[in-house]
């Protein structure tokens, strides 16, 4: 496998976002690992920092189909899967297929939405298709969903089921600009849109060969051995009353070696999973209601284990950097 390809793809990635959205490459490097993971996004973060610009953004570098839904109370499920209606030309009944049939999908305030329609999310974003009626319908790949969602605007929302959160493969928050990034959004939207700018960077079957590559970068032993050891950590951690499951150990696997490819390298090393223990566990905990009353978050327990847990230091065989 050469990473070369995948470093490639990660850095013009990164530049035709960056047309956009100022700042932030370590959220973009993060998306770029969730597309080469073919996982799920949830980008959880307060009003107008820029959730839905980062993900139509992201959505344009590629030359697959895009669909956005906007997720209310009054949506249901129906509205995204697809409905079987009766066509009175052919006298029978026909499938019309709802907007979760595309590759990336936008979803929109997803917890406006109501459990039951967030339900009819969870096939799809576990096995790639949809049942309707009976009827199984496989989703273009690659699938990918992209949803943002308000943490601080409680009134008219429904929270994500841990079943739901399971199934995200990353949780970022985009956060606050600085100063100066923040002069560089107002002259860069001063007289118009840079979004209509962005360019395509791969098609969907480039990404998938970019997937399969991914998935080929070497993953010593003692790397394996560290990240079940930091999940079983989250398991017996005192504060912590669900820990992450083995769908986050295999995420952070997979999210490591994606990492390291858009690095330049054909192995992984531990940096490349701690940098990412945030992201791809932090939304699957739920702490016990005694951290809560003690000031804990999920994050700073989080970042104890990490620097309690000792990371391998031996060297890496079978694994060569890229020049």
């Amino acid at each position: 496998m050469d990473p070369t390809r995948i470093r490639t793809f990660g850095q013009a990635l990164s530049a035709e976002v960056g047309r956009v959205i100022v700042g932030k490459s370590e959220v973009v490097e993060f998306l770029a690992v969730a597309l080469l993971c073919e996982g799920h996004v949830l980008l959880e973060d307060v009003p107008g920092i820029g959730k839905t610009t980062m993900a139509k953004s992201l959505a344009r570098c590629l030359s697959s189909s895009f669909s956005r839904i906007q997720f209310t109370p009054d949506l249901l499920p129906s509205d995204v899967t697809g409905i079987f209606f009766f066509n009175q030309k052919s006298g029978d009944f026909e499938f019309r297929a709802g907007p979760i049939h595309a590759n990336v999908i936008l979803a929109d305030e997803i917890n406006r939405a109501t459990p039951r329609t967030q339900s009819a999310l969870l096939e799809a974003m576990e096995e790639r298709q949809v049942t309707v009626e009976g009827q199984t319908t496989s989703l273009p790949r690659p699938f990918v969903v992209l949803a943002t969602q308000n943490p601080i605007e409680l009134e008219g929302t429904f929270p994500l089921p841990e079943a739901q959160l399971d199934r995200f493969l990353l949780r970022l928050s985009i956060g606050y600009p600085t100063d100066t990034e923040e002069i560089a959004i107002l002259r860069r939207f001063e007289t118009a849109t840079p979004l209509e700018d962005v360019q395509s960077v791969a098609s969907s079957a480039e990404i998938m060969a970019l997937v399969q590559d991914a998935r080929q970068v070497y993953v010593d032993d003692s790397i394996a051995e560290y990240i079940v050891t930091l999940a079983r950590a989250t398991r017996l951690h005192e504060a912590i009353e669900l820990g992450a499951s083995p769908r986050a150990s295999l995420a952070l696997f997979r999210a490591s070696q994606a990492r390291a490819a858009l690095r330049g390298r054909n192995y992984v090393i531990p940096d490349d999973a701690k940098s990412l223990v945030g992201p791809v566990f932090a939304h699957r905990l739920i702490l016990r209601h005694q951290g809560r009353l003690r000031g804990s978050d999920v994050q700073h327990v989080l970042d104890s284990i990490v620097e309690e847990t000792p990371a391998p230091v031996e060297p890496l065989p079978h694994a060569s950097p890229v020049a």
